[in-house]
């Protein structure tokens, strides 16, 4: 089997633990585990502070993408691209737009400044690396030091962790390929159907953007560089039945997440479970009842959350307020039109253990699609 695997997982599947207990079982080697939210890094923290006995091993680095690729990427190579560089303390401006921006034309058609501009291109005015170019000039260092940027990190990191790999994108792509023809030990895992950030919109590798990291692999690294996994991380220690199967049809190019059923993972008597359609007149008495917490698109206020910003969360039941895209949905079935909200929708409701109440206003007479139950129980008071 190869040095490099990716493991493919489904939501609740566990697989940040199972990240965990395979970088933990590495004793006398370094280990880098690397992510890209900085939500998820102290997540990974956490974990492994609670399996290793209240502190993480020395041989252990934990690290966000970014700030991995800036310390071992950007820092020790950077004047390999000018030697004016090798004075100069290169820091990090995190942007979720085109960086480099010039001046607008007469069409007010943004213009950026291209790499001719080497500084303006890559850098603020304080030397400050955008992130959007962070991965493309690493690749560049790594061309002009012959390879000895990758080499320098396989040999200090002999072991490389990536959780939530669908989160890369672009160049990271290309960094990831030049790890797997080094020495290093690559482990990857993700859930391609949670793609709710990325580390920036770049028209290198376009096509395997929003989570297509298994076809990467497949098209574009070299055959049997990486094993990959579909099948180990693919049953939930979180959602029931009923959620499994409601969220794994808005991704049905994917194998569907069954349930784990485990005395642990289901060890409950009887309970509110199931995914409901909740009219707006009865939400006030459902909250009463079941305390689901509330889940919204956007513009939350604690305790509520938005979507995407509950990623790793669980809930025992919560309450979704669709947007109108998702209320479409609901009676069509027609996950086309949801693609560009999809991967937010699923995260959304994969959070739930047992109950998902869903706010629409449904018709007693209408069929909306499968696995929705009308909740017809609430009194208004």
């Amino acid at each position: 089997m190869s040095k490099n695997k990716l493991m493919i997982a489904a939501a609740g599947s566990g697989k940040t633990t199972f990240l965990v207990k395979d970088a933990l079982s590495i004793i006398d080697k370094n280990v880098l585990i690397t992510t890209y939210t900085e939500a998820n890094e102290e997540e990974i923290k956490k974990k492994i502070i609670k399996e290793h006995g209240g502190c993480i091993p020395k041989n252990i680095t934990i690290q966000t993408w970014f700030s991995f690729l800036l310390q071992h990427g950007v820092r020790p190579y950077q004047s390999s691209m000018k030697d004016e560089l090798h004075t100069k303390k290169v820091g990090f401006y995190l942007t979720e737009r085109q960086s480099g921006f010039r001046y607008n034309d007469k069409n007010n058609k943004p213009i950026f400044w291209g790499e001719k501009d080497f500084y303006k291109y890559y850098f603020t005015k304080d030397y400050k690396i955008y992130s959007d170019k962070i991965s493309k000039f690493i690749i560049e260092c790594n061309s002009k030091s012959k390879g000895e940027l990758i080499g320098r990190i396989a040999r200090i990191f002999p072991f490389v962790f990536v959780d939530e790999v669908q989160d890369l994108a672009g160049w990271d792509l290309e960094i990831l390929k030049l790890i797997f023809d080094s020495p290093a030990h690559v482990s990857l895992v993700g859930d391609p159907r949670q793609v709710t950030y990325l580390t920036h919109h770049p028209r290198k590798y376009a096509n395997y953007k929003d989570g297509k990291i298994e076809a990467f692999i497949t098209e574009k690294c070299e055959n049997g560089i990486c094993y990959i996994d579909t099948n180990i991380l693919n049953k939930s220690h979180r959602n029931n039945e009923d959620i499994c199967k409601f969220s794994s049809a808005l991704f049905p190019d994917f194998p569907p997440c069954k349930p784990c059923m485990c005395e642990m993972c289901r060890s409950y008597g009887v309970r509110h479970e199931g995914v409901f359609l909740i009219k707006e007149k009865d939400v006030k008495s459902y909250c009463r009842k079941y305390s689901p917490t509330i889940l919204r698109y956007n513009k939350a206020i604690h305790p509520e959350w938005n979507y995407g910003k509950c990623k790793g969360l669980t809930f025992d039941d919560i309450l979704i307020y669709p947007t109108d895209k998702i209320r479409t949905y609901l009676i069509n079935g027609d996950i086309s039109k949801i693609s560009s909200i999809k991967a937010k929708f699923y995260v959304a409701l994969t959070r739930a253990r047992y109950s998902i109440g869903i706010v629409f206003d449904y018709d007693d007479n209408t069929e909306y699609i499968e696995g929705l139950k009308k909740c017809k129980e609430q009194k208004t008071t």
